[in-house]
């Protein structure tokens, strides 16, 4: 059975850290790029990251770029989303997902996608 399960999340003050991961069950992640998405209420769908099937490529949305790293860790099927100086416009559902292709961002609906990790940031 493929799945993909976040974890990671929580409550943390403006100017904390977390880090969120997406372990992967029933495939091989590394074969694959990988989003990270988010929703929040009132918000539309933003992709925050991704990191390609062959680690050559990443993306960060401008909201987050110099804050965010993303990274793969092939022995243990599973990929990171390190969150640092976190703002309370951070707050959202996070969410791993792929399309089942190597494009980052994707470029298909997607096909797998977690149950999402919650990030609250406030103090």
């Amino acid at each position: 059975q493929v799945q993909l399960v976040e974890s990671g999340g929580g409550l943390v003050q403006p100017g904390g850290s977390l880090r969120l991961s997406c372990a992967a069950s029933g495939f091989t992640l590394d074969y694959y790029a990988i989003d990270w998405f988010r929703l929040a209420p009132g918000k539309e769908r933003e992709v925050v990251s991704c990191i390609s099937s062959n680690d050559d490529h990443t993306y960060y949305a401008e909201s987050v770029k110099g804050r965010f790293t993303i990274s793969r860790d092939n022995a243990k099927n599973t990929v990171y989303l390190q969150m640092n100086s976190l703002r309370p416009e951070d707050t959202a559902v996070y969410y791993c997902a792929t399309d089942g292709g190597s494009n980052c961002p994707a470029i298909y609906e997607y096909d797998y996608w977690g149950q999402g990790t919650q990030v609250t940031v406030s103090s």
